[in-house]
């Protein structure tokens, strides 16, 4: 079986790392990479010997040695390098959220079956080992049917100057919302949501959500920026499961590796990336090898689910509408 040919559009922090550990995978040959910097594109091509470096996708797209084109551009920038790539007959990875608009989300799986090519959402914490053993833990019933599930997801106050770009909704909770929905095994049929703007006026920095599903799953999801930088903890990350019959949960902020020095303490989390002399680990590397596997066999993705990413997108726009309105939206 021969190696699975990837070409990169959008290299910015997140797109290096998926870069990073590509490269560190055997059965994967980076052949092209493309970002609007054309200084940062042609830097990183040749670091890790990538041999076509492009600032325009389309050009890039139009080759035909390309078989999975990972996509991790800016949140609203997903939906026309995705169609055309799906159109020019290859597989996509397009990063989390999907879309910030439904519709998009709908055009790119549309655009998928059209083609008969596979598109993949980068919903990596279904290959993060708790969330991924809580979800066998459901399925084996050793926890049973969900009942109740909470969700916390905390950031710095820092990172908020960033991501403060998009509606809280797609850049914190659209994870939680994925882990939900899998967990759930149904759709969401109400959404109530509530939030505050504490340090900005732009979207809410704190954002607190009540779904309930089909199936009679009650979640509460909630999404905050106000982690002090200080406190040196960038993931403040918790899940309760409470299911038929048992519970799982687990909580980041003080479980992780604690480093201590002169600039004060931080805590770094190792489960999503880490690149390590000339390998990497964690959830990414999971991620990308599936989803490469998929391509290279044919098999079409059973564990990752365009369609859930799908129904995220349409829930993320009931929650930004209640927390506008107030109201509860019935989908």
């Amino acid at each position: 079986m021969g190696k699975v040919k990837v070409g990169i559009i959008g290299l910015g922090s997140w797109g290096s790392c998926h870069l990073e550990a590509y490269a560190t995978m055997p059965q994967v040959e980076v052949v092209a990479l493309c970002d609007m910097n054309g200084e940062r594109v042609r830097s990183l091509a040749e670091r890790f010997g990538v041999p076509h470096a492009y600032t325009d996708s389309a050009e890039m797209l139009a080759r035909d040695d390309i078989q999975l084109v990972n996509i991790a551009t800016f949140e609203n920038n997903h939906f026309e390098p995705a169609v055309r790539a799906l159109d020019s007959g290859k597989h996509v990875l397009v990063e989390k959220p999907v879309s910030t608009k439904l519709s998009e989300a709908e055009g790119m799986k549309e655009a998928a079956e059209r083609n008969g090519k596979f598109i993949f959402p980068g919903h990596l914490l279904r290959f993060e080992p708790r969330y991924a053993e809580i979800y066998q833990a459901i399925q084996s019933e050793r926890i049973g049917t969900p009942h109740s599930m909470f969700f916390k997801r905390g950031r710095t106050k820092a990172m908020f100057t960033t991501y403060k770009r998009i509606h809280t909704v797609f850049e914190l909770t659209v994870h939680d919302l994925d882990i939900a929905i899998w967990y759930a095994g149904s759709r969401v049929t109400k959404v109530k949501s509530y939030g505050k703007k504490v340090n900005d006026t732009t979207v809410p920095d704190i954002l607190w959500t009540s779904l309930e599903f089909a199936n009679g799953v009650i979640a509460t999801l909630h999404s905050n920026w106000m982690t002090p930088d200080e406190a040196g903890i960038v993931m403040n990350d918790a899940v309760e499961i409470i299911g038929t019959y048992g519970t799982a949960q687990f909580e980041n902020s003080g479980s992780n590796l604690q480093l201590w020095d002169a600039t004060g303490r931080k805590s770094p989390d190792y489960f999503i990336h880490q690149a390590f002399q000339a390998s990497s680990t964690g959830a990414l590397r999971d991620q990308l090898s599936y989803i490469c596997n998929c391509v290279a066999s044919g098999n079409a993705p059973t564990y990752t689910s365009f369609a859930d990413a799908v129904h995220g997108i349409e829930v993320a726009e009931a929650i930004v509408k209640s927390f506008e309105s107030g109201q509860e939206i019935l989908l």
